[in-house]
């Protein structure tokens, strides 16, 4: 095999393996102040709005700090009540981290009594096609005319990590492939 026939086909072959390649992010919700009953009413739709400026998509994960609280996700219904009697997840292990598994709509709510109420509750929406690789997340921070939210959530740098994860399987694949194609020169 000519030399530029395997450089061709090694770079058909890593081109094929990096769009196996998934990106996500993980978003910390509520920034350094994390998973909290908002401090006053003019906090109390804090979590949507952060919520509100962040771009999720399938496969995102979102983590939730708190101390001596919880998380629960539930249906539409729940969320409006701030009652659950059936949560899909329930969790009070003060580092809970929630993967975004389909588009469309989560609701989070507190499961201590009284806070989903002060507004410790949020939506967020997964949207239904992944936006280009090249562009960025945007940024949670948000401009100054949004008094009423705490500085943390501001801090992009707290807000969010994204990882690249590629198919162990995939890179195996292309590991041999292009042993095989150099072993025949």
């Amino acid at each position: 095999m000519s030399s530029s026939k395997k450089i061709t086909l090694v770079v058909i072959l890593v081109s094929i393996y990096m769009f196996s390649c998934v990106s996500s992010t993980e978003f910390e919700v509520g920034g350094e102040d994390g998973w909290m009953v908002p401090q006053s009413k003019t906090h109390g739709d804090m979590f949507n709005h952060w919520a509100s400026h962040n771009r999720f998509k399938v496969g995102d994960t979102v983590r939730f700090n708190y101390t001596k609280d919880s998380v629960l996700v539930v249906s539409e219904e729940e969320y409006k009540k701030c009652k659950a009697t059936k949560p899909q997840l329930y969790s009070n292990n003060e580092d809970t981290v929630f993967k975004l598994d389909r588009p469309g709509l989560f609701y989070f709510i507190s499961g201590i009594s009284g806070h989903c109420e002060k507004g410790q509750k949020m939506i967020i929406k997964v949207m239904e096609t992944e936006s280009s690789p090249d562009s960025p997340p945007p940024s949670s921070s948000s401009s100054s005319s949004s008094p009423s939210l705490p500085t943390s959530t501001h801090k992009k740098s707290s807000a969010f990590k994204t990882s690249i994860q590629c198919s162990s399987s995939g890179f195996l694949a292309i590991a041999v492939l292009v042993v095989s194609i150099f072993g025949l020169a």
